[in-house]
């Protein structure tokens, strides 16, 4: 009775309906891939078509988007922090202390201001410089295995940086969750006291290295792995988000705790789902943004589009001026990108008054330091896999 409830609840228009999208994304995005251009504009751009007052918007519930661009998110993270280490972190930290400062006020102080300039405020001010930071993890990734970068050191050094902002980030959002609630002084500082705890806990844990044995059966069995980490992953989210911590940060340090033999196979186990999980996040995002006000956002964004690009050049150029030639390209097009954390910026500053400005210049700012990022890479990085 319930499955057939089931199927009566869900239109079978919506089934075929959001199945043909995802075929069209599909053949864009091989096409996307045969000439090494990002393929997260494709994603953005094919949720604003298909969205509310898109040119064939879908019969998709506010709740089911909701849903998706969360679960999406969740995942999307769980997958990135399985990419680290602890090592890797305490390592980023301590061997290039000197240049996270730097890249933390260079490319956070801009969006900041230009907050206050659009007239937003403090809770605007502080999620641009967000917005702004944070480059794209998940993008990088991908550039960085398209062009064989991974024995580069420009890429050992751009990496260290990501490390640190995605840690960064964990610490920050709950701030911006407090201002976003306009919860008391006290309040934001309990906040903060938690995300710091967390993230401590996670780090020393994660420094332990502890891990199943490489004969455990939950390695060779697919299924149980699958399960036993997506629901890891979504009851940590859930618990976290009671305590007013990003549930999707939440699944990033998550990941970060499965080490070992386990990180490696949860690794290779999931890689084929990566992918889906990011086409979902960004698709569902732009699904939500209502293109009717993207006309009034393209000047802005363009104006932080061109601030954000110095900002990460200055960056890069700081990361490499001592590497040969070519590094700083290389540097360049893994910093430029933002992404995921951005667009979870963006959703946690939806319900405010400037919310869907401040949606529409986020991911038009992804769209451009995206499609920058696959320039840089299409057309100044040497020697890309054939």
């Amino acid at each position: 009775m319930y499955y057939a409830s089931a199927q009566t609840d869900l239109s079978p228009l919506i089934l075929g309906e959001l199945g043909s999208v995802l075929l069209v994304l599909g053949v864009a995005t091989y096409l996307a891939v045969k000439i090494k251009f990002s393929v997260v504009p494709i994603f953005l751009v094919g949720g604003i078509f298909f969205g509310v007052g898109g040119i064939f918007p879908l019969s998709l519930s506010e709740s089911f988007l909701d849903i998706g661009a969360h679960i999406g998110g969740i995942l999307l993270l769980l997958l990135l922090g399985l990419e680290f280490t602890a090592d890797e972190i305490f390592g980023s930290i301590k061997a290039r202390k000197s240049l996270w400062l730097y890249d933390l006020l260079i490319n956070f102080t801009p969006g900041f201001i230009l907050g206050f300039l659009f007239g937003w405020g403090i809770l605007g001010a502080t999620a641009l410089g967000g917005v702004t930071y944070v480059s794209s993890s998940g993008i990088a990734s991908h550039s960085i295995k398209d062009y064989s970068l991974e024995t580069s050191e420009a890429t050992r050094r751009v990496i260290a940086v990501l490390v640190v902002e995605d840690v960064v980030l964990a610490l920050y959002l709950p701030i911006l969750t407090s201002l976003v609630v306009a919860a008391s002084f006290w309040a934001g500082l309990l906040s903060f006291a938690i995300a710091l705890s967390i993230i401590g806990l996670t780090l020393l844990l994660a420094s332990k290295n502890l891990h199943l044995s490489k004969n455990s059966v939950i390695l060779g069995d697919s299924a149980t792995l699958l399960l036993l980490v997506f629901g890891g992953a979504l009851l940590v989210a859930g618990l976290s988000s009671l305590l007013g911590f990003s549930g999707a940060v939440a699944a990033f340090l998550f990941g970060l705790l499965l080490t070992g033999d386990f990180a490696l196979v949860a690794r290779e186990r999931l890689a084929p789902l990566r992918d889906l999980f990011a086409a979902l996040f960004f698709l569902f995002f732009g699904l939500s943004i209502n293109p009717a006000a993207l006309p009034a956002a393209i000047l802005p964004a363009l104006l932080i589009s061109l601030v954000g690009i110095v900002a990460k050049v200055l960056t890069a150029y700081i990361a490499v001026k001592n590497l040969p030639k070519g590094s700083f390209a290389t540097a360049l097009m893994i910093f430029l990108p933002r992404g995921e954390f951005s667009i979870l910026i963006a959703g946690l500053v939806s319900l405010t008054a400037f919310g869907e400005e401040f949606g529409a210049i986020t991911i038009l700012f992804v769209f451009f330091t995206s499609l920058t990022s696959s320039f840089i890479g299409r057309f100044c990085i040497q020697s890309p896999k054939p």
